[in-house]
């Protein structure tokens, strides 16, 4: 088995869980299989830094003085908010020597004022894309997935998503009985895809200011498999079906057909995790009607169609 090495680049004013949550993955599948990863912390000059809850990472060397890596990865954090002159151009020198470049949460800025990200499609934090996509016009921003695989290049958005990045990287580079018996010791779930919604359907839309809409948003959570057209949600909330679609529009940010998408794939997604139902009582159940509709759903949002979808992020059960 060839080892690789992965090397975590530290600044002032990093997110600490991005730098220990990918290392404690690494770390764990090192434990499995010695020899498999040599990973390394640095910084410019080798200086300890300050992350962005005032802990102290002490780095294992200075970047310039650490060959070339199999994975580069950049954690995010406050610290990216500053321009950083020394470590964008370290990192456009040597990103693109590595095998693999990574990115946690805002280190895809990072990666983005390197060039590094020109052309490709990534992803970062939710309460950063849009400033991204402004600043970094040549970057084709997602910001749905919680992590996104362009070549060698991936990005992950928010905090914890760096842990099942690097769930999925393990995965890829030993197997996924390895990733799995981390993932148990971490105590996370091995089955988020990358393409899994940063948000929960009702996390991603605003919660609406009157009550009727509020309401509506309750009704559908509560039954994916009712009546949930325009015309039946505006009938709930009491108004007429072009005044509702506005309101709801400009109260929650998205239209009620894609609030209800949403939800709907959501529920379906949740039955498939966590019970044996079939995909025929699972696609009535979340007002699909048929296990057709289901899987076209399912295929254009995520990629898989539900039987794939329950192989591959259904908790294995323990042995007994």
């Amino acid at each position: 088995m060839p080892q690789r090495s992965v090397l975590i680049v530290l600044f002032d004013g990093v997110q600490s869980l991005d730098v220990t949550g990918p290392l404690e993955v690494f770390a764990g599948a090192e434990k499995q299989w010695p020899g498999s990863y040599r990973i390394r912390t640095a910084s410019l000059g080798g200086a300890p830094v300050r992350t962005s809850s005032g802990l102290t990472l002490v780095p294992n060397a200075a970047l310039t003085t650490e060959p070339d890596p199999h994975t580069l990865l950049v954690p995010g954090g406050q610290g990216t908010r500053l321009p950083d002159p020394e470590l964008t151009e370290w990192l456009r020198a040597h990103g693109p020597r590595a095998e693999r470049l990574v990115s946690v949460c805002t280190g895809a800025v990072r990666l983005a004022q390197a060039g590094l990200l020109d052309g490709r499609r990534a992803t970062t934090h939710w309460a950063y894309c849009d400033s991204l996509a402004r600043n970094h016009p040549a970057v084709d921003i997602d910001p749905d997935p919680i992590y996104v695989r362009d070549g060698p290049i991936a990005t992950s958005a928010g905090v914890t998503s760096g842990i099942d990045l690097a769930l999925a990287l393990v995965e890829e580079d030993l197997d996924r009985e390895t990733a799995l018996t981390v993932a148990r010791h971490l105590v996370v779930f091995l089955r988020r895809p990358g393409n899994q919604a940063q948000f929960s359907a009702q996390l991603a839309a605003q919660t609406a200011r009157r009550e009727p809409l509020r309401e509506v948003q309750r009704w559908i959570t509560e039954h994916p498999d009712a009546d949930l057209s325009v015309e039946a949600l505006a009938a709930r909330a009491l108004l007429s079906p072009r005044h509702f679609a506005r309101a709801f529009h400009a109260e929650t940010g998205m239209t009620p057909g894609r609030y209800v998408d949403r939800v709907r794939l959501e529920h379906a997604r949740r039955l498939l995790e966590d019970t044996a139902d079939g995909v025929e009582e699972i696609s009535r159940a979340s007002g699909y009607g048929t296990p057709e509709a289901m899987r076209r759903a399912f295929v254009k949002a995520l990629g898989a169609a539900p039987a794939e979808y329950r192989r591959r992020f259904r908790p294995t059960a323990p042995a007994r």
